[in-house]
């Protein structure tokens, strides 16, 4: 087991309760990131899915707090969102609030946390050192957000289309732009690490 890069910065020779409130810190941090994030929204003629930069922030977060912490920064992103907060992407039709996790991005909404899960966890095993296993993790992350949105569009919110056609809409248009989206997340992690250990040498 590796420490992740928040749990790094919050043991620094301090109070035990002050690197509790440096990592709650982090994850309020994380969760307004992706909240941020989700204002930065580009619809899409083809889609009922819009263009976000939400799962790029998701992934980087959770691989600097790891598995645990990550995940609860996108849990209570959703509670937030539950609650009425104006945390997600702007719609032309559904309105904030808990019916939108039942319309189509629900799926890529309600997959955050487990791709959050699934990207701090492989950073936990040392993938978010080095750029080409910091790839593979946020790509594990990333195919963890489309499996979810893609099963939730073709048996919930367009069921009549199936899973090609939800493949058609939800998948197709976006994989070629957050491919390369990736390509530069993957770099932000190797790059803090290498930052943190000039810092201390």
């Amino acid at each position: 087991m590796y420490s992740t890069l928040v749990a790094t910065i919050a043991a620094r020779g301090q109070s035990r309760t002050l690197g509790y409130a440096e990592q709650a810190g982090a994850v309020l941090f994380a969760t307004v990131l992706t909240a941020i994030a989700a204002q930065i929204s580009i619809p899409l003629p083809f889609t009922p899915v819009p263009f976000t930069f939400q799962p790029m922030i998701v992934l980087v977060a959770a691989a600097a707090l790891g598995a645990r912490l990550g995940m609860t920064s996108q849990i209570l992103y959703l509670a937030l969102g539950i609650a009425g907060l104006p945390v997600f992407a702007l719609s032309p039709t559904l309105p904030q609030g808990a019916a939108r996790l039942l319309g189509p991005t629900g799926g890529y909404l309600m997959a955050y946390p487990f791709a959050a899960f699934v990207a701090g966890w492989l950073a936990e095993r040392g993938f978010d050192r080095r750029y080409v296993t910091a790839f593979v993790a946020m790509a594990c992350g990333l195919a963890v957000v489309f499996a979810g949105g893609i099963s939730w569009l073709a048996l919930f919110a367009q069921p009549a289309a199936g899973f090609a056609g939800a493949i058609r809409v939800g998948l197709t248009p976006f994989i070629a732009a957050d491919l390369a989206k990736l390509l530069v997340a993957a770099g932000v992690m190797p790059s803090l690490w290498w930052l943190r250990t000039r810092r201390d040498r």
